[in-house]
């Protein structure tokens, strides 16, 4: 490759040794593209599967891909892959985060960083114009991932972008997260591995950037500036997010979506965004505090901290069904649980789990895990709390209402908002369609057109029936792979909601002109689509060969099976497009266990997997151009 698009080199650090090397970013990118899917073929090339998380030798893949530094297509984005100890097995996972970081680790010269070994104590790594230097970090450990930042922009410059972890990570709670500079954080239990290795932070100065080239500029321009007017002029807005904050779009995004900023304690910018903004708001409106001080003050105690919203959400709700229950007591827990939804309650809980003080380490496992300690009924409020996965991550998108996001919860290795989001968002704009609210657009004629260009057939907007809801898996999934490696974001792409569509896009058609026009790759929708495949194939190759059994592990939480479909956020009456375009209502409904199997059965044929195992076969994986991994794969399985 001509080394367009990418800054040419993935740094390789040993923190045990704190030895220093380079692997050429060539040997991948092709293949693989960037993003996930050369984290996932690293991955799979350094990892052992025998390694545990908290092993020194499990790995920390830290990388970006070919937009990362090219403004103007929100395609600055970055993601952390691991052996993440949160799920039910010990397994492959990964995290997405927004932000400037990943921009600058492209500006310093590298497309991306690999962490392996353990440090003796407490370390932090300084990138400074194509040195890397292993500092100590003494000072900063104890410290909140915010005052982390504050203190190294206080002895390395204001300009310095940082990534850092909180107490919780440091303590190896399983859902702890890394926080990076702009309020960008990332999840699936990753900052726990850097804790177990003493990785305090990674600091990058970029003064003198290094700027990726294009191959083809002007065509990128005219590019750029079609992707600004569909997402700036034709595109539904959201003006409720308004009130929220200052817009605090991440670097190279287009205009900005929910993510805002607001000030609070020392002058300091605090993100407000999505779900981890408002994690808190139930519990304190049933407290009686309708301020939105006490639920801000929630979600910045999980940044300073290190707490994945996504799991503390649904934890607060079962502690707070179990202590109705009576099945947990003040006296045995230490928390103030009669003033839950108060300012005091999320103080004690998030320093109880973050230093993993008395029940605080029962918790720090996750609520799955906990619920299975403490056992005394506790496990029956397991659904009733939201959660999703074995990981006790928090339930989105509920595949009793939208049947094609079953598939995507049972395969993926974690809960996989950005392919849920994919039905999802849509369907949201449609609610608003349907609610005949002010300049919304987007009828069940337009639904049916997205679901033939993007999810693969018009029977995936059909949500009474089973039919088209394999296809639509594959397709998101695949398309997924695709977004998760150029690394685009997942709240613009792809360029479907708006207005007047043009006729000729379909999925992939703006993306490959994309990538081609940056890396000088020959590439269409259907070549580009084939890179996203052949990442799924990599995954699945990666979690069977860390003990995921195949298609017995591909399943749903029990409940989704046997209790009724009760609502949705956007949708009280579960209200969905039916046959003929006829609306009609999901709620009451459950997953079909016996449907839920035929549908893996048609899913594994499209995929051209062993229906049976759920297994790729050697065949296809050799289609994909993943002989390599068919041949590891059939001797380590047939190993065991």
């Amino acid at each position: 490759m001509s080394g367009f698009g990418y800054a040419g080199e993935i740094l390789k650090l040993d923190l045990s040794s704190r030895s220093v090397s380079g692997i050429p970013t060539d040997d991948y990118a092709e293949r693989f593209l960037g993003g996930r899917g050369i984290a996932a073929k690293l991955y799979w090339d350094i990892m052992s599967p025998h390694t545990r998380a908290f092993d020194a030798a499990n790995c920390i893949i830290l990388i970006t891909g070919p937009l990362a530094g090219f403004t103007r297509f929100s395609g600055c984005r970055w993601q952390v892959y691991s052996k993440s100890p949160e799920m039910e097995r010990e397994g492959f996972s990964y995290a997405n985060l927004g932000g400037s970081w990943g921009a600058w680790l492209k500006y310093a010269g590298y497309d991306g960083i690999v962490v392996t070994g353990k440090a003796a104590k407490p370390v932090y790594l300084f990138l400074n114009d194509g040195k890397t230097e292993f500092r100590d970090a003494s000072h900063l450990w104890g410290k909140t991932a915010t005052e982390t930042e504050d203190i190294l922009k206080g002895e390395l410059g204001l300009d310095v972008r940082v990534l850092a972890i909180g107490p919780a990570a440091e303590n190896m709670v399983y859902f702890a997260t890394v926080y990076a500079s702009e309020g960008a954080s990332g999840s699936s239990g990753l900052g726990s591995v850097f804790g177990s290795k003493k990785l305090k932070a990674i600091a990058i100065k970029a003064d003198s950037k290094k700027r990726p080239a294009a191959a083809d500029p002007e065509k990128l321009q005219r590019l750029a500036e079609q992707v600004y007017e569909q997402k700036t002029k034709n595109w539904e807005p959201y003006p409720e997010f308004e009130k929220l904050g200052r817009l605090k779009a991440c670097y190279g995004c287009i205009d900005g979506c929910s993510r805002r900023a607001y000030r609070a304690e020392g002058g300091r910018d605090f993100k407000s965004f999505c779900q981890s903004a408002i994690f808190y708001v139930d519990p304190a409106l049933k407290y009686s505090d309708k301020s939105t001080e006490v639920y801000r003050l929630a979600a910045r105690l999980n940044d300073k901290y290190g707490l994945d919203s996504v799991v503390m959400q649904p934890l607060v709700a079962w502690i707070s069904r179990c202590y109705a229950a009576g099945i947990l007591s003040e006296k045995e827990t230490g928390l103030p649980l009669s003033e839950i939804g108060s300012a005091k309650f999320i103080e004690t809980l998030v320093r109880k789990i973050s230093f993993r003080e008395g029940f605080g380490d029962v918790l720090a496992r996750g609520t799955v895990k906990a619920a299975e300690i403490i056992g005394r009924g506790s496990e029956s409020f397991i659904s009733s709390a939201g959660i999703a996965t074995l990981g006790s991550e928090k339930s989105d998108y509920d595949p009793r209402y939208i049947l094609a996001n079953a598939l995507l919860y049972a395969t993926e290795p974690r809960r996989p908002i950005q392919m849920l989001h994919a039905s999802a968002r849509p369907m949201m704009r449609w609610i608003n369609w349907l609610d005949k609210a002010d300049n919304t657009f987007l009828s069940t004629d337009i639904l049916t057109d997205i679901a033939e260009k993007y999810w693969g057939s018009a029977a995936a907007a059909d949500y009474s029936t089973y039919d088209g809801k394999a296809l639509a898996s594959k397709t998101i999934q695949d398309y997924s792979y695709v977004k998760e490696s150029m690394i685009i974001c997942d709240f613009v792409w792809p360029m479907h909601e708006v207005h007047s569509p043009d006729k000729n896009m379909r999925c992939c058609t703006l993306e490959s002109r994309i990538v081609s026009a940056i890396t000088g790759q020959k590439l269409d929708e259907s070549r580009l689509f084939n890179i996203g495949e052949r990442i799924v194939n990599l995954q699945r190759a990666i979690m069977l060969r860390e003990g995921w059994p195949g298609r017995k592990g591909d399943k749903l939480m029990d409940y989704f099976y046997k209790e009724p479909l009760e609502g949705v956020i956007f949708s009280s009456e579960c209200l969905a497009p039916g046959p003929g375009g006829r609306v009609i209502s999901r709620k009451g409904e459950v997953v079909d266990r016996e449907k839920f199997e035929s549908l893996k059965d048609e899913y594994y044929q499209l995929r051209g997997w062993d229906v049976p195992t759920g297994f790729p076969t050697v065949a296809r994986l050799e289609q994909l151009d993943l002989g390599d991994v068919a041949r590891v794969l059939k001797k380590d399985l047939l190993a065991v």
